[in-house]
């Protein structure tokens, strides 16, 4: 069979295997030959068969016009095989992904490279849907892709999920802050306050009978509580990040720190800008979470915290040169879920990087402005 015939039937994906044989039997002589072609087909229409199952199906050609879908395309796609026949992805573009987004794809599968991530579509009807996509090129003799396979399964459910619990755990860490803030406003307001009151009318007391040491030493127990409860009200949520910003509550967690564990700390911070509460609350746990695992593993004098504002987004890295670790080794606890979570919310990423004896560094990159996804497709 001739090498333009192969190419042919290969094209012929969504083609009748009775048909094909048809046309083959009055090429091929050889009837061994055409008993494995015969074989191969059959082979072919069971794959297609699974695959128009289980997956949503297309074939584009090099430069992206769609050449052959199935039925679960058109089914999710709410198009007519006929609307999307000659036609490209820009169909069934949802605007959700951005320029760049595309761009890196179409560099990996013109290379030749199979590409797999998550796509949100929008079908005719103006609905959305995500697919988990996996999309492989077809290769001529020179290495140049010709046809590409793209084979999808629906994600819209998961992801639907995925959202509820991204707003559940929204809900949930404004609660745990709004509790802090007023558990924090109690402690200082309330009990703070009664106990400052009792230290002056024991201030009172001694100065009228000095001679009772006894009052002495409570006077120092309640000035001891009244700074216990400073510092857990602090710990809760300082009231200078709600009324000043995030930079002022670092440096003065940092002071406090310092003091408390015996650990130098430098901060670095070019930050200029207000981000919004939930941003700078962002920011301030993700480095009170961090100093406070160095505070227990590095086994260090000092560490680093940065805090870099560009353009679009604010870089936050807290750095130790202590003894590291394995990550492989070390699962995720809870303090590392809280700050991806934290940082998940606010749309930025967290990265962590260590090693043995090459310390550790908690990288966050928080976007100054609201995530807006803008794109093609």
């Amino acid at each position: 069979m001739s090498n333009h015939n192969s190419e042919k039937y290969r094209h012929m994906i969504g083609a009748d295997v009775d048909y094909l044989l048809s046309v083959l039997e009055g090429q091929i002589d050889d009837k061994q030959m055409l008993a494995q072609v015969n074989q191969s087909l059959k082979q072919l229409a069971d794959v297609k068969f699974a695959l128009d199952e289980s997956s949503i199906v297309a074939v584009t050609d090099e430069k992206g016009k769609i050449e052959y879908v199935n039925d679960k395309f058109c089914e999710i796609s709410k198009y007519a095989r006929e609307e999307l026949i000659g036609k490209d992805h820009r169909i069934i573009n949802s605007g959700y992904h951005g320029k760049a987004f595309f761009r890196e794809l179409w560099q990996a599968i013109s290379s030749g490279q199979v590409w797999r991530g998550e796509i949100k579509n929008r079908a005719k009807d103006g609905s959305f849907y995500w697919v988990n996509t996996t999309i492989v090129p077809f290769l001529d003799e020179n290495g140049k892709p010709y046809q590409y396979l793209a084979i999808r399964s629906e994600e819209t459910q998961r992801k639907r999920a995925e959202q509820d619990l991204k707003e559940m755990m929204v809900k949930v860490i404004e609660i745990q802050e709004d509790e802090r803030k007023r558990i924090s406003r109690e402690l200082h307001d309330g009990i703070g306050q009664s106990l400052f009151s009792l230290l002056i009318r024991l201030d009172r007391l001694i100065s009228d009978h000095g001679e009772l040491a006894e009052l002495n030493t409570i006077r120092g127990d309640v000035s001891g509580m009244m700074e216990d409860i400073r510092g857990l009200a602090w710990e809760l949520r300082p009231s200078v990040l709600d009324d000043l910003g995030v930079v002022p509550a670092i440096r003065t967690y940092l002071e406090n720190y310092s003091q408390h564990f015996g650990i130098q700390l430098k901060l670095e911070s070019g930050l200029k800008s207000r981000l919004g509460i939930h941003k700078e609350t962002a920011i301030y746990r993700v480095i009170q979470e961090a100093l406070t695992n160095i505070a227990k593993y590095a086994d260090v004098a000092e560490a680093q915290v940065l805090l870099e504002e560009r353009a679009e987004e604010v870089e936050v890295r807290v750095i130790d040169h202590g003894q590291g670790f394995n990550l492989d080794r070390v699962g995720r606890g809870v303090g590392l879920f809280s700050m991806e979570e934290r940082a998940r919310i606010v749309g930025g990423h967290l990265e962590l990087t260590s090693s043995p004896g090459n310390g550790t560094m908690v990288r966050f990159v928080v976007p100054k402005e609201e995530n807006k996804n803008t794109g093609s497709h």
